[in-house]
Protein backbone atom coordinates (compact mmCIF):
# COMPACT_ATOMS: atom_id res chain seq x y z
CA UNK A 1 0.00 0.00 0.00
CA UNK A 2 2.87 2.37 0.90
CA UNK A 3 4.68 1.65 -2.41
CA UNK A 4 1.58 2.35 -4.41
CA UNK A 5 1.12 5.59 -2.54
CA UNK A 6 4.65 6.76 -3.40
CA UNK A 7 4.21 5.90 -7.06
CA UNK A 8 0.87 7.64 -7.14
CA UNK A 9 2.39 10.73 -5.57
CA UNK A 10 5.08 10.92 -8.24
CA UNK A 11 2.58 11.47 -11.10
CA UNK A 12 2.43 14.97 -12.62
CA UNK A 13 -0.86 16.88 -12.48
CA UNK A 14 -2.43 17.42 -15.93
CA UNK A 15 -1.79 20.86 -17.40
CA UNK A 16 -4.76 23.26 -17.09
CA UNK A 17 -6.38 24.15 -20.39
CA UNK A 18 -6.75 27.85 -21.17
CA UNK A 19 -10.28 29.31 -21.10
CA UNK A 20 -11.75 29.10 -24.62
CA UNK A 21 -12.77 32.26 -26.47
CA UNK A 22 -16.43 31.53 -25.80
CA UNK A 23 -15.71 31.48 -22.09
CA UNK A 24 -13.88 34.80 -22.21
CA UNK A 25 -16.82 36.24 -24.14
CA UNK A 26 -19.21 35.17 -21.39
CA UNK A 27 -16.97 36.64 -18.70
CA UNK A 28 -16.69 39.94 -20.61
CA UNK A 29 -20.44 40.04 -21.18
CA UNK A 30 -21.19 39.53 -17.49
CA UNK A 31 -18.67 42.23 -16.57
CA UNK A 32 -20.26 44.70 -18.98
CA UNK A 33 -23.72 43.84 -17.68
CA UNK A 34 -22.66 44.47 -14.10
CA UNK A 35 -20.95 47.74 -15.04
CA UNK A 36 -24.00 48.86 -17.00
CA UNK A 37 -26.30 48.04 -14.13
CA UNK A 38 -24.09 49.96 -11.73
CA UNK A 39 -24.08 52.97 -14.07
CA UNK A 40 -27.86 52.83 -14.44
CA UNK A 41 -28.33 52.65 -10.67
CA UNK A 42 -26.19 55.76 -10.20
CA UNK A 43 -27.85 57.75 -13.03
CA UNK A 44 -30.37 60.21 -11.56
CA UNK A 45 -33.95 59.50 -12.61
CA UNK A 46 -34.77 63.17 -13.05
CA UNK A 47 -37.97 62.58 -15.02
CA UNK A 48 -39.14 59.87 -12.61
CA UNK A 49 -39.57 57.20 -15.27
CA UNK A 50 -42.05 54.63 -13.99
CA UNK A 51 -43.48 51.58 -15.73
CA UNK A 52 -47.27 51.79 -15.79
CA UNK A 53 -48.56 48.29 -16.44
CA UNK A 54 -51.93 49.38 -17.78
CA UNK A 55 -50.27 51.47 -20.52
CA UNK A 56 -47.50 48.93 -21.19
CA UNK A 57 -44.67 51.49 -21.13
CA UNK A 58 -42.60 53.72 -18.85
CA UNK A 59 -43.93 57.22 -18.31
CA UNK A 60 -41.96 60.30 -17.18
CA UNK A 61 -43.96 60.92 -14.02
CA UNK A 62 -42.22 64.24 -13.41
CA UNK A 63 -44.80 65.69 -15.79
CA UNK A 64 -48.45 65.61 -14.66
CA UNK A 65 -50.15 66.09 -18.06
CA UNK A 66 -50.23 63.10 -20.43
CA UNK A 67 -51.85 62.63 -23.82
CA UNK A 68 -52.01 60.59 -27.01
CA UNK A 69 -52.33 61.21 -30.75
CA UNK A 70 -54.54 59.12 -33.01
CA UNK A 71 -55.62 58.58 -36.61
CA UNK A 72 -57.68 56.12 -38.66
CA UNK A 73 -54.91 53.58 -38.03
CA UNK A 74 -56.35 53.20 -34.54
CA UNK A 75 -59.72 52.18 -36.05
CA UNK A 76 -62.98 53.03 -34.27
CA UNK A 77 -62.26 54.38 -30.81
CA UNK A 78 -64.40 53.77 -27.74
CA UNK A 79 -64.35 57.31 -26.37
CA UNK A 80 -66.20 56.47 -23.17
CA UNK A 81 -63.49 53.97 -22.20
CA UNK A 82 -60.70 56.35 -23.23
CA UNK A 83 -62.15 59.16 -21.14
CA UNK A 84 -62.57 56.91 -18.08
CA UNK A 85 -59.10 55.33 -18.07
CA UNK A 86 -56.88 56.07 -15.09
CA UNK A 87 -53.96 54.12 -13.69
CA UNK A 88 -51.52 54.95 -10.89
CA UNK A 89 -52.64 58.56 -10.94
CA UNK A 90 -52.29 58.93 -14.73
CA UNK A 91 -55.19 59.73 -17.02
CA UNK A 92 -55.30 60.79 -20.67
CA UNK A 93 -55.53 64.57 -20.41
CA UNK A 94 -55.51 65.43 -24.11
CA UNK A 95 -55.71 63.87 -27.56
CA UNK A 96 -54.43 65.14 -30.89
CA UNK A 97 -56.42 63.84 -33.86
CA UNK A 98 -55.23 63.55 -37.45
CA UNK A 99 -57.43 65.67 -39.69
CA UNK A 100 -55.83 66.09 -43.10
CA UNK A 101 -52.87 65.29 -45.34
CA UNK A 102 -51.71 67.04 -48.48
CA UNK A 103 -54.20 69.04 -50.57
CA UNK A 104 -57.23 66.77 -50.57
CA UNK A 105 -56.85 63.81 -48.21
CA UNK A 106 -58.69 63.79 -44.92
CA UNK A 107 -58.64 61.13 -42.23
CA UNK A 108 -61.74 58.97 -42.52
CA UNK A 109 -62.16 58.80 -38.76
CA UNK A 110 -61.59 62.49 -38.12
CA UNK A 111 -65.16 63.75 -38.07
CA UNK A 112 -66.25 61.08 -35.60
CA UNK A 113 -63.13 61.42 -33.45
CA UNK A 114 -63.39 65.22 -33.38
CA UNK A 115 -67.08 65.09 -32.40
CA UNK A 116 -66.71 62.33 -29.82
CA UNK A 117 -63.69 63.85 -28.10
CA UNK A 118 -65.68 66.99 -27.35
CA UNK A 119 -68.79 65.04 -26.35
CA UNK A 120 -66.99 63.10 -23.62
CA UNK A 121 -65.13 66.20 -22.45
CA UNK A 122 -61.59 65.42 -23.60
CA UNK A 123 -59.18 68.20 -24.48
CA UNK A 124 -58.69 67.89 -28.25
CA UNK A 125 -56.48 69.22 -31.02
CA UNK A 126 -56.15 68.56 -34.76
CA UNK A 127 -53.05 67.99 -36.88
CA UNK A 128 -52.16 68.11 -40.57
CA UNK A 129 -49.61 65.75 -42.15
CA UNK A 130 -47.49 67.94 -44.42
CA UNK A 131 -46.57 66.75 -47.93
CA UNK A 132 -43.69 68.82 -49.44
CA UNK A 133 -44.73 67.78 -52.97
CA UNK A 134 -48.01 69.73 -52.69
CA UNK A 135 -48.54 73.50 -52.70
CA UNK A 136 -48.68 74.68 -49.10
CA UNK A 137 -51.63 77.04 -49.67
CA UNK A 138 -53.73 74.09 -50.91
CA UNK A 139 -52.75 72.10 -47.84
CA UNK A 140 -53.78 74.98 -45.57
CA UNK A 141 -57.12 75.22 -47.38
CA UNK A 142 -57.68 71.49 -46.89
CA UNK A 143 -57.12 71.78 -43.14
CA UNK A 144 -59.29 74.89 -42.77
CA UNK A 145 -62.11 73.23 -44.72
CA UNK A 146 -62.18 70.21 -42.40
CA UNK A 147 -61.32 71.59 -38.96
CA UNK A 148 -63.81 73.81 -37.17
CA UNK A 149 -62.18 74.82 -33.91
CA UNK A 150 -64.10 75.85 -30.82
CA UNK A 151 -63.22 77.56 -27.57
CA UNK A 152 -60.97 75.33 -25.47
CA UNK A 153 -59.47 73.40 -28.40
CA UNK A 154 -55.68 73.01 -28.54
CA UNK A 155 -53.69 74.88 -31.24
CA UNK A 156 -53.45 73.34 -34.73
CA UNK A 157 -50.36 71.22 -35.44
CA UNK A 158 -48.27 70.81 -38.57
CA UNK A 159 -46.73 67.32 -38.73
CA UNK A 160 -43.41 67.49 -40.62
CA UNK A 161 -41.69 64.13 -41.05
CA UNK A 162 -41.22 63.51 -44.80
CA UNK A 163 -39.02 65.26 -47.36
CA UNK A 164 -40.51 63.79 -50.53
CA UNK A 165 -37.29 64.52 -52.42
CA UNK A 166 -37.65 68.29 -52.08
CA UNK A 167 -34.71 70.59 -51.22
CA UNK A 168 -34.53 72.24 -47.81
CA UNK A 169 -35.35 75.77 -49.02
CA UNK A 170 -38.59 74.61 -50.65
CA UNK A 171 -39.65 72.69 -47.54
CA UNK A 172 -38.90 75.63 -45.24
CA UNK A 173 -40.73 78.09 -47.49
CA UNK A 174 -43.80 75.85 -47.72
CA UNK A 175 -43.93 75.16 -44.01
CA UNK A 176 -43.69 78.88 -43.25
CA UNK A 177 -46.53 79.64 -45.63
CA UNK A 178 -48.80 76.95 -44.12
CA UNK A 179 -48.13 78.20 -40.60
CA UNK A 180 -48.84 81.81 -41.60
CA UNK A 181 -52.14 80.96 -43.31
CA UNK A 182 -53.34 78.81 -40.43
CA UNK A 183 -52.46 81.42 -37.80
CA UNK A 184 -54.25 84.10 -39.80
CA UNK A 185 -57.40 81.98 -40.08
CA UNK A 186 -57.68 80.64 -36.51
CA UNK A 187 -56.02 83.50 -34.65
CA UNK A 188 -53.65 81.21 -32.78
CA UNK A 189 -50.03 80.27 -33.48
CA UNK A 190 -49.74 76.65 -34.71
CA UNK A 191 -47.42 74.05 -33.20
CA UNK A 192 -44.77 72.24 -35.26
CA UNK A 193 -44.46 68.48 -34.70
CA UNK A 194 -41.28 66.82 -35.94
CA UNK A 195 -38.53 64.35 -35.06
CA UNK A 196 -34.97 65.05 -33.96
CA UNK A 197 -33.46 64.83 -37.44
CA UNK A 198 -35.99 67.17 -39.04
CA UNK A 199 -35.79 69.57 -36.11
CA UNK A 200 -32.05 70.01 -36.59
CA UNK A 201 -32.29 70.15 -40.39
CA UNK A 202 -35.34 72.34 -40.98
CA UNK A 203 -36.73 73.88 -37.79
CA UNK A 204 -33.79 75.02 -35.64
CA UNK A 205 -32.80 78.53 -36.65
CA UNK A 206 -35.78 78.93 -38.99
CA UNK A 207 -38.83 78.65 -36.74
CA UNK A 208 -37.53 79.54 -33.29
CA UNK A 209 -40.61 81.65 -32.58
CA UNK A 210 -42.99 78.70 -32.99
CA UNK A 211 -43.97 76.25 -30.25
CA UNK A 212 -42.72 72.71 -30.82
CA UNK A 213 -43.79 69.13 -30.29
CA UNK A 214 -40.77 66.83 -30.58
CA UNK A 215 -40.61 63.05 -30.99
CA UNK A 216 -37.76 61.23 -29.26
CA UNK A 217 -38.29 57.59 -28.31
CA UNK A 218 -34.79 56.64 -27.19
CA UNK A 219 -34.26 59.74 -25.06
CA UNK A 220 -34.66 60.22 -21.33
CA UNK A 221 -34.90 64.01 -21.74
CA UNK A 222 -34.84 66.72 -24.43
CA UNK A 223 -32.63 69.26 -22.66
CA UNK A 224 -29.63 68.90 -24.94
CA UNK A 225 -31.73 68.98 -28.11
CA UNK A 226 -33.89 72.06 -27.79
CA UNK A 227 -33.12 73.74 -24.50
CA UNK A 228 -33.66 77.22 -25.94
CA UNK A 229 -36.79 76.46 -27.94
CA UNK A 230 -40.46 76.59 -27.06
CA UNK A 231 -40.93 72.85 -26.68
CA UNK A 232 -44.44 72.20 -25.36
CA UNK A 233 -44.90 68.48 -25.99
CA UNK A 234 -42.64 65.44 -26.06
CA UNK A 235 -43.71 62.26 -27.85
CA UNK A 236 -41.68 59.77 -25.85
CA UNK A 237 -43.17 56.44 -26.98
CA UNK A 238 -44.97 54.89 -29.94
CA UNK A 239 -45.59 51.55 -28.23
CA UNK A 240 -48.16 52.33 -25.56
CA UNK A 241 -51.69 51.05 -25.29
CA UNK A 242 -54.78 52.41 -23.65
CA UNK A 243 -58.36 51.30 -23.04
CA UNK A 244 -60.68 52.16 -25.91
CA UNK A 245 -57.97 52.33 -28.59
CA UNK A 246 -56.91 49.41 -30.78
CA UNK A 247 -53.24 48.70 -31.36
CA UNK A 248 -50.23 50.71 -30.30
CA UNK A 249 -50.67 54.40 -29.61
CA UNK A 250 -48.23 57.31 -29.32
CA UNK A 251 -47.79 58.72 -25.82
CA UNK A 252 -46.92 62.35 -25.15
CA UNK A 253 -46.35 64.66 -22.20
CA UNK A 254 -46.80 68.38 -21.74
CA UNK A 255 -43.44 69.65 -20.49
CA UNK A 256 -44.72 72.02 -17.86
CA UNK A 257 -46.76 71.82 -14.68
CA UNK A 258 -50.52 71.51 -14.25
CA UNK A 259 -50.97 75.20 -13.48
CA UNK A 260 -49.23 76.20 -16.71
CA UNK A 261 -51.38 73.67 -18.58
CA UNK A 262 -54.54 75.37 -17.35
CA UNK A 263 -53.28 78.70 -18.64
CA UNK A 264 -52.20 77.10 -21.93
CA UNK A 265 -55.70 75.67 -22.41
CA UNK A 266 -57.13 79.18 -22.31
Amino acid sequence: MALKARKSGSKKEPAKKPLPLVGWGIVLGVALLVAGLAWWMKTPNENKWTHIKRFGIRLPMKYPVHGIDISHHNARIDWEKLKAVKSEGVRIDFVYIKATEGASHYDRQFERNWREARRVGMKRGAYHFYNPRVYSNLQAENFIKRVKMQKGDLPPVLDLEVEAGKPADIIIKGVRNWLTLIEKHYGVRPIIYTNEHFYLKYIAGNFNDYPLWLAGYSRTHLGDLADNSQVLFWQHSEKGWVDGVKGYVDFNVYLYDAETWEKFEK
